[in-house]
């Protein structure tokens, strides 16, 4: 009985690999047959092929078939020749074809990569499976560099015979079709962009090899194009500053006595008010000062200019100077003719009261600020440079200071300083400018808006309006005549807010896009190619 069944084991067994070996050398001599069969019609070496095989794509001679004719779900073969125009073979080129099945309600699109190989020179072989039936649009790729590429779309579906073309990258000058919003986006054939709906625009092998594209003159006017020379000019870079009017520290003054006392009657009675020069401003009681007064004024009494108390006069005088009375009070002290219990303080200089700490029967002590005097003839305005402006800034230099409350209306003023150091915070430095206030217009703590220009002779300049920015790059558009325009990378200066400086890239004369430049940079970055963008 173990026998038997031993036996009948054995005997299925050897069936089976019988059956496994029948199927493997029929599939074998299938596919032999299919590639023989597409061998005859297609050689490698390309010599005998009938030239109604390929079609003209772009700047190629393609053919394009598949093993079995009929496509099935599983494994078929490829089969891509590529010549030139004059039907020489193309070799090194980048081939890729691909089928796609759309998407079907939730089933996602499917792909079925074709693993192609050159196995000899402009022949390129290789397999796809398809997983399941149905239509599979098969898309060819061919490409040697940028400006030779071309695109081939085949109708193929599982169960029909053959493959019909669609569409081709049309031959001649048109290399392909693109959207100007979305240059991903390239086709064969004229049409629609699938993401927006606006037409493609042919992008020519010229402009794809030079950089320059052709806009026509009726374009040009619907888009707003407009063209200027590139000149040699006098230029100057305006330097704008924010800054507050101040008074001139240089015209301050402290009123400040060497004794101690009380003040009396207090002219200067408020901040604000107009001060003239030998004008009381206080009187002050101080039992130290009236002892001074007193014998100053006996010795005057009874001295000359050539008795013996002269010299005693000069010493008391002397004493009261360096108490702190100036040579008007002393003279006034000398008309009275006798010692003043309140004693006059004059005005140094004309100005106007900014601070006042006394009242009237204020006590004081010597040394302390009582009054502060500042003379508004002459006014600074104090502002803030950024570190990449200071070595336009120079002393001396003229101004033009603007007011909020004198709008129309400009000041001259004139750089007196730059602070030898910056600010860590602000990485600024303060610059002081010095301004005429004769008829006070200019009042301490007024902002001011300050315009500075830094002369650099004569430069080559453009309109700031013509130069596109492309992260650390500046292009301009060259009109090469005929509706040719070419971007043109160049390295610019300075700006004064309408022309820039041309620092390399252009000449004198050259004739640049001055207006329109954002449609013919959209245009040129789907066109030209060039690296520069």
């Amino acid at each position: 009985m173990n026998n038997k069944f031993k036996n009948r084991l054995r005997k299925e067994y050897l069936i089976g690999l019988t059956l496994i070996a029948v199927a493997t050398g029929s599939a074998v001599w299938v596919a032999q047959q299919d590639w023989s069969s597409l061998a005859s019609r297609l050689q490698d070496d390309g010599t005998n092929v009938d030239n109604s095989d390929f079609v003209a794509a772009g700047p190629f001679q393609v053919a394009v078939s598949v093993q079995p004719e009929i496509p099935q779900v599983g494994k078929n073969n490829i089969l891509i020749m590529v010549r030139d125009q004059d039907g020489q073979p193309i070799a090194g080129a980048d081939v890729r074809a691909v089928g796609e099945m759309s998407a079907m309600g939730s089933m996602p699109a499917m792909y079925a990569q074709a693993d192609i190989k050159e196995t000899a020179a402009g022949v390129y072989q290789g397999d796809f499976e398809l997983p399941m039936a149905g239509g599979w649009p098969l898309a060819v790729d061919i490409a040697t560099d940028e400006a030779h590429h071309v695109d081939l779309a085949f109708d193929m579906a599982t169960g029909r015979k053959g493959i019909r073309l669609a569409t081709a990258t049309p031959a001649g000058d048109v290399a392909y079709h693109t959207c100007s919003m979305h240059p991903s986006v390239k086709s064969a054939v004229p049409g629609t962009c699938p993401i927006c709906a606006m037409d493609l625009v042919p992008v020519t092998h010229e402009e794809l090899q030079s950089g320059s594209i052709t806009i026509e003159e009726g374009r040009r006017q619907i888009i707003g194009v407009k063209t200027g020379k590139v000149v040699r000019d006098h230029f100057e870079v305006p330097i704008r500053l924010q800054g507050e009017v101040t008074f001139d520290e240089t015209r301050l003054t402290d009123i400040s006595l060497r004794f101690d006392g009380w003040i009396g009657d207090l002219e200067a009675d408020y901040e604000g008010k107009p001060i003239q020069r030998d004008k009381i401003l206080f009187s002050v009681y101080s039992p130290e000062l009236l002892l001074l007064q007193e014998e100053y004024v006996e010795t005057f009494k009874r001295s000359g200019k050539g008795s013996p108390r002269h010299a005693l006069l000069t010493a008391s005088r002397k004493r009261l100077k360096i108490w702190g009375l100036s040579s008007a009070q002393i003279a006034w002290l000398e008309k009275q003719g006798t010692a003043q219990d309140y004693v006059p303080i004059f005005a140094p200089s004309d100005g106007v009261v900014i601070e006042k700490r006394i009242v009237s029967g204020s006590a004081f002590k010597k040394g302390q600020r009582l009054l502060r005097i500042a003379d508004l003839s002459t006014v600074w305005i104090e502002t803030f440079a950024y570190e990449q402006d200071l070595h336009l800034i120079e002393p001396g230099m003229t101004a033009s200071v603007r007011l909020p409350n004198a709008v129309g209306r400009d000041f001259s003023a004139q750089v007196m300083q730059i602070d030898p150091f910056l600010n860590t915070n602000t990485r600024t430095a303060r610059v002081r400018l010095r301004v005429e206030n004769s008829n006070g217009r200019l009042k301490p703590g007024l902002f001011a808006t300050v315009t500075l220009k830094s002369d650099f002779g004569d430069m080559l300049l453009i309109p700031e309006d013509a130069v596109m920015v492309s992260g650390k790059k500046r292009i301009v558009f060259l009109d090469l005549g005929d509706g040719r325009l070419k971007p043109k990378t160049i390295r610019t200066g300075y700006s004064d807010g309408l022309r820039v400086v041309v620092r390399e890239g252009l000449d004198e004369g050259d004739v640049i896009v001055t207006s329109g430049n954002f449609l013919i940079a959209a245009e040129s970055k789907l066109k030209s190619g060039v690296d520069q963008w």
